[in-house]
């Protein structure tokens, strides 16, 4: 009889060819898929060169997505992007995403089938973390470590503890993934989940679209955890069925297994979230944010710029009109995103409402661009992170929410809840 194992120690065991492994046991494990971006790549592809090896492990394993830049913003970005399409072609790598290809990269590569159920994934960004959502061990790890594995196919992790979240109640209307994320990293903390995996579970969460599965996954990180994690089931299945082009093998927690705690929340009189300034686990609920005028929302990035994100925003924009004085940006996060949004008339919605819509790009996330904050400038982003200076002038805030929450604000020019709407 085998021992109980968590879905993370489940995979990390069958990739590293062992009936089985515990917390803290150093495993090396081979990998699925190694992903790197226009900022972390070029290191990991300077790395691969000093190294003097030719040949990538295998030229359908490795992604590389040019999407933090994109379009490029300067010379120093073009010049990045340029050494990941030289690359890929040297390479012959086929999962290289560029130009009108690219898209942000935690919602393309799922969309593409290109992460599975049961995968160990590794990608030089720290939002690596959103194809938990999927079922699969995925984490961000630093450019000379996947450097190491796009040479070896193989990487090294220590068996992380899980703590097991319980998700009960029926959710009040506006209330998402967003927001139940947000709510337990103000309840944890940014570092209650130290190298530890999350695996959120309980019936809220078996009643979640992927859409706020993926919110929920990709902001793991934001409480310290290596990995968030959410047993596969029909909603999975489900998406993956379409997009799946190679065989996968699910994994999901034994009923007995060991967890290092167990939270659980009832949900039930949960409203939407928002986070303060300067970091995540400043949330509180959007009835007690206060009078807080804004200065620009942006809609968008790898947390919350999926189709159904946009759909939500418009359905409160519709008809109304941006406040008098703030900058709305949307941004889709991939062509097909982007092109779903314009059949639909959401691209329209937003453009009437006084919106600008930009193409798949990071951007402003990472103060990357379009939609850099001034001095003293506030934002209220659908993004994952509020550091100080995160999205522009260091003395300029960022305040975390849904989509919901962010269009109403749009319209009030306040922090706002679609209730007041």
């Amino acid at each position: 009889m085998s021992k109980p194992m968590t879905i993370a120690e489940k995979i990390l065991a069958a990739h590293a060819g062992l009936e089985s492994v515990e917390p803290g046991q150093l495993v090396q494990v081979d990998v699925d898929l190694a992903l790197g971006n226009d900022i972390t790549a070029p290191i990991a592809i300077r790395t691969f060169r000093e190294t003097g090896v030719t040949k990538v492990f295998h030229r359908e394993k490795i992604a590389l997505v040019s999407d933090h830049f994109v379009p490029n913003k300067d010379i120093k970005s073009a010049e990045q992007a340029k050494q990941l399409r030289d690359f890929a072609k040297e390479q012959g790598i086929l999962h290289h995403y560029d130009g009108g290809e690219t898209g942000v990269e935690h919602v393309l590569l799922p969309e593409k089938g290109l992460v599975l159920p049961g995968d160990v994934v590794i990608g030089a960004d720290s939002h690596t973390c959103t194809y938990g959502a999927l079922g699969a061990f995925a984490t961000g790890v630093g450019s000379t470590d996947l450097a190491a594995t796009m040479i070896t196919g193989k990487t090294w992790f220590k068996v992380p503890e899980t703590i097991k979240f319980v998700y009960k109640g029926k959710l009040k209307p506006w209330v998402c993934g967003k927001d139940l994320i947000l709510y337990t990293i103000g309840d944890i903390g940014v570092d209650g989940a130290l190298y530890m995996a999350m695996e959120f579970t309980g019936p809220v969460i078996d009643a979640l679209p992927m859409a706020d599965r993926f919110t929920m996954s990709n902001m793991a990180i934001e409480a310290g955890g290596k990995v968030g994690l959410i047993n596969p089931d029909e909603t999975t299945m489900a998406y993956v069925k379409e997009k799946a082009t190679r065989e996968f093998t699910p994994f999901k927690s034994d009923e007995d297994a060991q967890y290092a705690k167990v939270i659980e929340y009832d949900c039930s009189e949960l409203e939407p979230q928002v986070a303060f300034p300067h970091l995540p686990e400043n949330a509180r609920p959007v009835s007690e944010a206060g009078n807080v005028p804004l200065d620009q929302v942006v809609i968008g990035s790898c947390t919350n710029g999926r189709y159904e994100d946009l759909e939500i925003a418009a359905d409160i924009l519709k008809g109304r009109k941006v406040a008098k004085g703030l900058r709305l940006i949307v941004l889709p996060t991939t062509p097909k995103v982007y092109g779903d949004a314009l059949e639909n008339g959401l691209i329209k919605i937003f453009l009437e409402a006084g919106g600008v819509v930009g193409p798949p790009t990071c951007g402003p996330c990472l103060g990357g661009h379009m939609g850099i904050l001034a001095k003293g400038e506030r934002a209220l982003a659908t993004t994952n992170r509020n550091f100080v200076g995160r999205m522009g002038h260091p003395e300029s805030e960022v305040y975390l929410a849904s989509p919901a929450v962010a269009a109403a604000s749009a319209i009030l020019g306040r922090i706002a809840s679609p209730e007041e709407l």
